[in-house]
């Protein structure tokens, strides 16, 4: 601790799925290091905030879920394949349509804990506005690769390479705008909210959270190729490799003799419609000459997909163990299995389903560590992309420089020391 006193933060997130076990691991080691840690989320988070140590209170006014089923997710963003409207979706159901919401919330979690520091989710700019009010500091949370539009890196969706060419540097600006567009209808609603607490109008919506005294991004920058271009106040301070709490035990069903290469698949711990996706991935598995288990995360029940002799189903099983023997990953690249994976070395076939995954997939293959395809792949595709990744050695070799930079980074030191910093 810094100058051996306890400082107290409030942690605030909610329930996206793969932002929790990053989130909750910044408070399980702001605990660890003495300090006292609230976290204010949604319901279905309350018992993994205590285990971590912390106290807890749920969002009331603001929108939140009280369970995992798909009817209470707030985006279903499976119903469009549209990046843009789901950024719509985005701006209007979560980040600037009740920010009133949050901010009610977060005022009064700060005034019934007293925090000296407040932890928000970036998506979560109500907090911050409380925080403002509060006249505390605010450390902005990005559990995933750099978010906001900025100028010479590709913007977030449609998942492109950095731009080589006139052309490319062209389409990535006028995508630029096109988005920036599209979330300035978002600033009257975050105006209004902030006027409630006595603060002056904004004239760009990402101020709002750019404005935080820090932005936290939880990734290695030898991965993400935004890294070169973000603000003064953002600190890449390396990934948080820890399991979901509600990953079980498991043990190999194959004989200890058994040499074929080990095919690990993990999609979505949230509900992004992947089942029949799953079966064709374990269908394309069942003639190659592999070993492969396939977690189904929390939202799927593990006979939604039919096992076969070499692939089997479960429930969950810790992935960061299971690494250690695997040859390949197929993934949807959500952030939390895609870092986990390139820091053990191991190369991946994506097939990205949405959200921040098309963006996170396209840093794998830029950096050579894998191929990606499409989410409607066929058997026959995903098949022969598995057995490209398997029998050339250059994926693994790229995939292995990845594990030796990120393992540069994975030291959460700098995380703590800049929240003590912050609280101070």
């Amino acid at each position: 601790m810094t100058q051996g006193r306890s400082r107290r933060f409030l942690v605030a997130s909610w329930e996206g799925g793969g932002n929790v076990p990053p989130e909750l691991g910044v408070a399980r080691r702001l605990v660890a290091q003495g300090h006292q840690v609230h976290v204010l989320a949604d319901p279905t988070i309350g018992a993994a905030a205590e285990k971590a140590g912390c106290t807890f209170s749920p969002w009331r006014r603001a929108p939140h879920r009280t369970s995992l089923d798909p009817a209470e997710d707030l985006l279903k963003d499976w119903e469009t394949k549209n990046p843009l409207a789901l950024l719509k979706r985005v701006r209007d159901r979560f980040i600037a349509g009740p920010a009133a919401d949050f901010a009610a919330d977060t005022a009064d979690a700060i005034a019934s804990f007293g925090p000296d520091a407040v932890v928000p989710d970036a998506f979560l700019f109500g907090s911050v506005i409380a925080a403002q009010a509060a006249s505390l500091p605010v450390g902005l949370l990005v559990p995933n690769i750099w978010i906001m539009p900025t100028a010479g890196t590709p913007p977030i969706g449609p998942g492109f390479a950095p731009a080589k060419t006139v052309l490319g540097r062209t389409r990535d600006a006028a995508l630029r705008r096109l988005v920036n567009r599209l979330f300035l209808a978002g600033l009257p609603a975050l105006n209004r909210a902030r006027s409630a607490y006595g603060l002056a109008p904004l004239s760009s919506f990402y101020d709002q959270g750019l404005a935080a005294q820090r932005i936290l991004v939880l990734t290695s920058p030898a991965f993400d190729y935004a890294a070169a271009s973000v603000p003064a106040n953002v600190r890449y301070v390396g990934p948080i490799l820890d399991d979901p709490n509600w990953a079980l035990p498991w043990t190999p069903p194959w004989p200890d003799l058994d040499d074929h290469p080990l095919v690990l698949v993990g999609f979505s711990s949230t509900y992004q419609n992947q089942g029949p996706l799953l079966q064709r991935v374990v269908d394309a598995l069942s003639t190659l000459p592999v070993r492969a288990l396939v977690t189904m995360g929390q939202m799927l029940d593990a006979d939604q997909v039919v096992p076969t002799d070499n692939v089997a189903v479960v429930g969950s099983a810790p992935h960061s163990q299971i690494l250690g023997r695997a040859a390949l990953v197929v993934s949807h690249c959500g952030h939390g299995t895609t870092i986990r994976t390139l820091a053990a070395g191991v190369p991946m076939v994506c097939i990205p389903m949405g959200r921040d995954q098309n963006d996170t997939a396209a840093r794998v293959v830029h950096h050579g560590a894998g191929l990606r395809l499409s989410p409607s792949a066929s058997v026959a595709k995903i098949r022969q992309a598995v057995r490209d990744v398997l029998d050339e050695p250059r994926f693994r070799a790229k995939a292995a420089r990845l594990a030796s930079g990120i393992a540069d980074d994975r030291s959460t030191a700098d995380l703590v020391t800049e929240l003590e910093a912050l609280a101070r």
